[in-house]
């Protein structure tokens, strides 16, 4: 039984959800049965429930002590807990460690996580003192991708279209801006809003001053990998979704929503497949007023960030297991 414990809201943003769905259901695929254990937050219930899983609720208040019933060695063997809600608390991972199962965390710099048997660090690309757990794992390598990406892979030949992407929520309110930088440029623009954006009458307002038909407004598609496909370069966060892009040839200009996002733009921008505009608090979107190679960019992303992350994850999970 492997059971993933989420945190998913406006505030935290939805990148811990879609990842622990790609990977559950990786995990199902395999034959083992997969639960989730969420806070309430109604648009990540639906879309878990939607994608067929059983979801018990959490209080976020609560630091432990609900955790009681959620798993169960006695009657459920080799139980294994996935924590993906960033920074682990120390007397949660004793609780789930006094119940008898063992614990995985993503990208963990909680206090907690020293008590994890291992902290999977995809977003992270060299170990520091305060990266704890008993087996580290760092690197693209290990980044959790949508499969579905491998449908829709391409080169790119020129910059005709922007894809502007900031997450299932956005908390800052960062898309807006970008629009507002566009809306003076000749680019084609598309405009993703994920379920929980909360600033569409900000939008609204910015693309009904810009020339008519420049921008075209989408409000959570069905696939973000097929949306990604029509387009030339994507203005993303510094979560899951550049690499996303990035496995799928699309470029990237990234904007760092948090402070762990820079060393993610950073590094996208080392590898050569994307540039860094910095922080969304002064960020700088200048690089697209020059040429940009999108082609040599285009393959370059396509050879350093593949799919079989995920894939590398479940091995690892199912040796934890045995």
């Amino acid at each position: 039984m492997f059971v993933f414990c989420i945190e998913s809201s406006h505030a935290r943003g939805m990148g811990h959800l879609f990842r622990s769905l790609t990977l559950a259901t990786e995990l199902r695929s395999r034959g083992h049965s997969v639960r989730f254990v969420a806070n309430d937050h109604p648009n990540s219930l639906r879309i878990i429930r939607e994608r067929g899983f059983d979801v018990a609720l959490y209080e976020l208040a609560a630091v432990t002590g609900w955790e009681e019933g959620l798993v169960d060695p006695t009657t459920v063997p080799s139980p294994i807990w996935i924590n993906d809600r960033l920074n682990t608390r120390r007397p949660h991972s004793e609780t789930i460690k006094r119940l008898g199962a063992k614990l995985v965390t993503f990208d963990d710099r909680g206090d907690g996580a020293e008590l994890a048997d291992m902290n999977i660090c995809a977003l992270l690309f060299e170990k520091t003192e305060d990266l704890k757990g008993e087996d580290i794992r760092l690197g693209v390598e290990y980044m959790i991708l949508n499969p579905e990406i491998a449908r829709y892979r391409r080169v790119r030949q020129s910059l005709a279209s922007i894809l502007v992407t900031l997450g299932g929520a956005d908390t800052y309110g960062v898309t807006v801006r970008v629009a507002k930088w566009l809306s003076s440029k000749p680019f084609p623009v598309t405009i993703v809003a994920g379920p929980s954006f909360q600033h569409m009458a900000e939008l609204e307002e910015v693309v009904s001053t810009a020339e008519p038909d420049r921008f075209k407004l989408l409000n959570q598609v069905p696939s973000l990998a097929a949306e990604m496909y029509g387009h030339d370069l994507a203005i993303t966060g510094g979560g899951v979704t550049p690499f996303e892009a990035c496995a799928a040839g699309l470029p990237c200009v990234v904007i760092a929503n948090e402070p762990f996002e820079i060393p993610v733009g950073r590094a996208l921008e080392g590898l050569g497949a994307a540039f860094f505009a910095g922080h969304h608090s002064e960020f700088d979107l200048g690089i697209l007023e020059k040429a940009i190679p999108i082609r040599s960019m285009s393959e370059t992303a396509m050879t350093k960030v593949d799919l079989g992350g995920v894939g590398r994850v479940a091995a690892l999970l199912e040796r934890l297991a045995a």
